[in-house]
């Protein structure tokens, strides 16, 4: 019989399962947002004048009148029961980066005892779930912790299918009862406010006379690893905290880039196909799947969307990789390093800015005037990265993004800006001056056909870079897998709003003396690049002359974990910048700081006692058992004449004691509770329990290599991530 009977029936569960029976997938025209309440279903349910006032609300964010809404209710209500709904539920974004729901019953007795259902536009507009267990950030006292769910009419209502049955899911913002912002979608809305409005203001400097409504724009690649259900939930660490706590390197792991790009594993196909004609149904856009480069790694990227419902759909996507998962026997794991040698997951979060009527404006256009709001657009996020930097690093700050950022795979914690050969010369020509005179003298026109026509892209890919222009957005590549894009979004259109105003101001001035729209635009753009063209830098990000270079000689902050970088959501020009705003009050902002600080300390703290638990109750008995076994064997041989030495047992020993006693270390450092600020509480945890269950992790994994295989009691790297 094995002595670890748990792993071994994991591994034979595996081997004897029975795949899920996947019925064929419909056509996409069939099932293509079949559930969800949006403008086309809204056509047919509701009156013209419904239909006219929902769509104006839709896509301009204009206020809706309580007479339309009870409309609005009606019909949604007939929609969602007749698809099976016999709840709602107001979803909403606390500061977490999971979703909320209350489900409510469309139910009501009549006085004769009868059920009947009623929805009205009161209670579509507005929920009240208790909100006293949320994380507030000091924002409320627990004793008066009313908290309200609001409809947000922009992004639309959906029906949740579940084993159980169907429930219609209401998009909803989450504030106090004294108005406060506890969520994640309110500051997202204002930010985009903020950016249209100064977006509007340079927009109309520029001479440009029908300017629709600005919005954002996303699309995030998402890669997660996939993890068979059994052997996963044979491991409490990843059961709890979402990666290996320990695991030594397996002989093979993704050295020979096989996995890369390979063929989907049968059972994965299944799975993904099964997970899109999901999202199809909830109108998500889902367009590539991949292998990823980690064996067990994977990626699926949707097509972009408006900022405020990418943002909902991300938080959708990762509710449904869980979830479809489990019924396919598998564990998807989003923590940004689950396996310690091997990639990590990221999420790059592709972000632009446009309206119906200019387009995208970071897209360089076809004609000189739309080359110059180009610049001026591409310009301002260049200054919005140099001024804020280190604001986008915390605002993507978290105990699992520590283990990634600036890992050989992970962008740097350094936040430069790539562009590419070309537009970085351009920009670079524009600060010194030397653009050259067109042939009818002046300026040259920025028609900038060479960046327009090309037989290669204008300039290479960067992976070391944070922050990189991608040919018409720019893709911010250092968020974290498990991450909520709501975060970066909203950093991104605030400062992006700070700098379109920074350009207005100078834009005004410039056209006051400038003899051209041109000249104006260069002077500007001069001065921008002479203030922050040192956070442009196309090179290694990964090498360490950058890293010296970045601080020393261009004044870039290295903020390598949360504890260094969370901070600066305190330091005043962010506070400034996200009141000025209107995005966050500093009392909002301050509760982000102590919210996400929260989440960091209890995010160690709670891998740290699973460290300890697992190489008390799960490592060290193996061990035991095993030179127990080696102690019997060798008595037996001694008896017939055969010496074994103490070379194996001698190690397997030494390995054991020096593991409890890094164990004990740990007990010390984590009873220690007298710090004089957060931040010293984050840094001790960051610098020194981070090394003392390292230090713990390198024993069990050397014990790992030396105990038999049939006494370690968790299943090993080789199975984690190769048996599918």
């Amino acid at each position: 019989m094995s002595a670890n009977p748990g792993r071994a029936a994991a591994i034979s569960s595996i081997l004897n399962r029975q795949p899920k029976q996947v019925s064929a997938t419909q056509p996409l025209n069939k099932i293509w947002a079949s559930d969800v309440f949006n403008l086309a279903t809204m056509e047919e349910a509701l009156s013209k004048n419904a239909f006219k006032a929902m769509k104006n609300t839709f896509q301009t964010g204009a206020p809706l009148d309580p007479a339309t809404a009870d409309v609005v209710a009606a019909a949604m209500k007939e929609w969602a029961m007749a698809k099976g709904a016999k709840f709602f539920s107001h979803i909403f974004y606390p500061m977490t980066n999971a979703t909320a729901e209350k489900h409510d019953g469309f139910i009501i007795t009549s006085p004769e005892g009868a059920a009947i259902t009623e929805f009205t536009g009161s209670l579509l507009i507005k929920g009240e779930p208790d909100g006293s267990s949320f994380p507030n950030g000091s924002l409320r006292m627990t004793n008066a912790a009313r908290g309200y769910t609001a409809w947000d009419p922009t992004s639309p209502a959906y029906i949740m299918h579940t084993a159980n049955g169907a429930t219609l899911m209401i998009p909803s913002v989450f504030m106090s009862w004294t108005g406060e912002a506890l969520d994640k979608k309110i500051p997202l809305l204002r930010s985009n406010a903020a950016m249209n409005k100064a977006g509007q203001r340079v927009l109309a400097l520029m001479g440009e006379t029908d300017i629709a409504p600005l919005n954002s724009s996303c699309g995030a690649e998402q890669e997660y690893f996939l993890v068979d259900a059994a052997l996963a939930n044979a491991r409490p660490d990843l059961v709890l905290a979402g990666r290996s706590l320990f695991g030594a390197k397996p002989p093979k792991g993704q050295e020979f880039d096989d996995h890369y790009f390979g063929a989907i594993p049968a059972r994965v196909q299944n799975y993904m196909q099964d997970l899109e004609d999901k999202l199809y149904k909830l109108g998500i856009p889902a367009k590539t799947h991949h292998n990823e480069v980690a064996p067990g790694q994977f990626e699926i990227a949707p097509y972009f969307e408006s900022a405020n419902i990418a943002a909902d759909h991300q938080q959708l996507l990762m509710t449904l990789l869980k979830s479809t998962a489990k019924e396919h026997g598998f564990m998807c794991l989003l923590h940004e390093k689950p396996f310690k040698g091997v990639n990590g997951s990221g999420k790059h979060v592709n972000w632009s800015v446009g309206n119906s009527t200019q387009g995208n404006l970071l897209d360089p256009g076809s004609t000189p005037n739309e080359n110059l709001n180009f610049l001026l657009f591409c310009g301002a996020v260049i200054r919005g990265v140099h001024l804020f930097g280190p604001m986008l690093r915390a605002v993507i700050a978290s105990a699992s993004n520590d283990h990634r950022l600036g890992a050989n795979e992970a962008p740097p914690a350094i936040l430069s800006v790539y562009l590419g050969d070309q537009l970085e010369k351009l920009f670079m020509d524009i600060k010194s001056g030397k653009l050259e005179a067109s042939a009818k003298g002046g300026y040259m026109d920025l028609g900038l056909s060479q960046i327009l026509t090309f037989e290669r892209d204008p300039g290479d890919r960067n992976r070391t870079s944070p922050f990189a222009f991608t040919g018409n957005r720019f893709e911010f590549r250092a968020v974290g897998s498990s991450a909520s894009v709501h975060g970066p979004l909203v950093a991104m259109n605030t400062m992006l709003a700070d700098s379109l105003n920074w350009v207005a101001d100078t834009l005004e001035g410039a056209l006051a003396s400038s003899a051209s729209k041109t000249e104006a635009v260069i002077s500007v753009l001069k001065e921008l690049m002479e203030l922050h063209g040192n956070v442009i830098f196309g090179g290694d990000g990964y090498s360490a002359e950058w890293h010296k270079a970045a601080v020393e000689e261009r004044g870039l902050k290295n903020l390598p974990t949360t504890a260094d970088s969370l901070p600066e959501l305190c330091d005043e020009a962010v506070v400034s910048l996200f009141s000025k705003a209107g995005v966050f009050t500093p009392v909002e902002l301050k509760s982000r700081y102590d919210v996400y600080s929260e989440q960091y300390i209890l995010s160690i703290e709670v891998e740290a006692k699973l460290v300890i638990e697992m190489a008390k109750t799960l490592i060290y008995p193996a061990a035991i058992s095993y030179l127990s076994e080696l102690s019997k064997t060798g008595a037996a041989l001694k008896d017939m004449g055969v010496s074994l030495g103490n070379g194996p047992a001698a190690k397997v020993a030494a390995e054991a004691d020096a593991m409890l006693a890094a164990v004990a270390k740990l007990e010390a450092a984590l009873e220690m509770h007298d710090f004089a600020s957060t931040d010293d509480h984050m840094n001790f945890l960051a610098y020194e329990v981070r090394k003392l269950m390292d230090e713990v992790r390198d024993h069990a994994d050397t014990l790992e290599g030396e105990v038999a295989d049939e006494y370690w009691p968790l299943p090993k790297y080789r199975e984690l991530l190769f048996i599918k």
